[in-house]
């Protein structure tokens, strides 16, 4: 494959493969607040938050983590003010105290953040501003959960790099258009480690951490365990369990980071969890593992930038396709059998809405795993697919990902709205 490529598909997996706490939309709101507060360079008096609805709805139903259960978007910009470590980014609130915690409800109680619905603004989208006396500082994040667009003192921006963003592309960043099946597999396969190995020994290492705690402690309705009980002990449960376990535990306010994928913590499990199950299971040394984590992180990344990071498009279903490539990648599976996994699981489980970050995200992302992991099984061991033209299907894998792509970007807006009409309902 020729050097751009590689560079781009490194300077990927460096940029989202980032260790974050907690469902990484209220931590987005965290990060804002606390950002705020180090621009005024005081402790404000108070705080407007104003946000899309894509997050609204992601906040709403979730546990902000190291808040003592608390939920809401005014925890978890109240939380980042609290914390005042900016710098931390989506690690934002880890260390908050039991005297933290008391003053997060004192402020709440108080009124001290007011929230806004920001009108007819898509996607991923923050503004905190926070005022001192005479002074005030306003910043806004946008696209990505730590993406800085707009730094203002008193009203005068010192860093402003809206406008940026890049047409038809979900960052600003162009090296996400060079993405494609073909080259994934091969950069997988022939890239040097060194660069990059930590990024997967880190996701490995992080996930597993948090699947076995969800397996081990009390969160949500306990997906995963429950998959275990009474669904066996084959590696295809166990996959799904312990992927499922991981969301219950961060999901249900669990403190332990986790690396993402595309932004998110939930996708970040389903891509890698599955495969470290698989992999263990078939005798694979750590190498093989970390290559075949490229490619199920970089396949579901390639979904997502045309599905977009925020849609009513379930994010599981992308990641859940991601891990069955590499799934069929470390069975030793071709570019036909694994472009056949990609096209049937897509077309198997297309239609998981999303509705917001809650504890029922868990068994969204066993159900996409099962029926992906079915997929692969359909096109690596039987060597079927589905027939261009059924459905969503396109005449080659790449044309099935863009199908996925229009259909969750853009034909899925309605639906996102009416979602979060019925989401805000009082």
């Amino acid at each position: 494959m020729n050097r751009e490529t590689a560079r781009a598909y490194r300077a990927i997996l460096r940029e989202e493969l980032v260790p974050a706490m907690g469902c990484t939309e209220p931590i987005a709101v965290a990060f804002a607040a606390a950002k705020a507060r180090q621009v005024l360079g005081t402790m404000p008096e108070k705080i407007l938050i104003r946000c899309s609805a894509n997050i609204i709805k992601n906040v709403k139903g979730v546990t902000v983590p190291n808040t003592g259960g608390l939920k809401g978007i005014d925890t978890a910009a109240i939380a980042g003010i609290v914390s005042d470590r900016a710098d931390a980014n989506l690690e934002v609130l880890a260390g908050l105290t039991e005297e933290d915690i008391a003053e997060i409800r004192r402020l709440k109680e108080r009124g001290f953040c007011v929230q806004e619905l920001a009108e007819g603004i898509e996607g991923l989208y923050i503004e905190a501003w926070v005022w001192s006396g005479n002074k005030n500082a306003r910043v806004i994040v946008e696209h990505t959960h730590t993406g800085i667009s707009l730094i203002e003192r008193d009203g005068a921006p010192f860093f402003d790099a809206r406008g940026t963003r890049t047409k038809g592309i979900s960052t600003d960043r162009r090296e996400y258009s060079l993405l494609n099946v073909k080259d994934i597999l091969e950069f997988a396969r022939t890239t040097e480690l060194d660069e990059i190995g930590y990024l997967l020994r880190q996701q490995i290492e992080l996930n597993t951490a948090i699947a076995e705690e969800g397996l081990s402690g009390e969160y949500g309705v306990s997906v995963g365990k429950n998959l275990l009980k009474y669904g066996g002990n084959d590696v295809r449960v166990r996959a799904r369990a312990r992927a499922a376990a991981g969301s219950d535990a961060r999901m249900g306010g669990c403190a332990l980071p986790v690396v993402i994928n595309s932004g998110s913590g939930n996708q970040g499990l389903t891509v890698s969890l599955p495969v470290i199950e698989y992999a263990a299971t078939l005798g694979c040394d750590q190498e093989k593992l970390v290559r075949a984590l490229i490619i199920s992180n970089l396949v579901s990344l390639e979904q997502k930038e045309y599905i977009g990071k925020l849609s009513a498009y379930c994010g599981a279903v992308s990641a859940a396709v991601g891990s069955a490539a590499a799934i069929a990648w470390l069975k030793g599976g071709s570019y036909e059998q694994i472009a056949a996994t990609i096209t049937n699981a897509i077309a198997t489980a297309d239609g998981i809405l999303c509705d917001g970050a809650k504890s029922s995200c868990a068994a969204k992302i066993a159900t996409a795993l099962e029926a992906a992991i079915m997929a692969h099984e359909i096109g690596m061991e039987e060597g079927k697919k589905f027939s261009d033209g059924e459905g969503l299907v396109g005449a080659d894998v790449e044309a099935t990902i863009r199908n996925i792509g229009q259909v969750g970007s853009v034909g899925m807006r309605a639906t996102d709205l009416e979602i979060i009409k019925v989401m805000l309902k009082e």
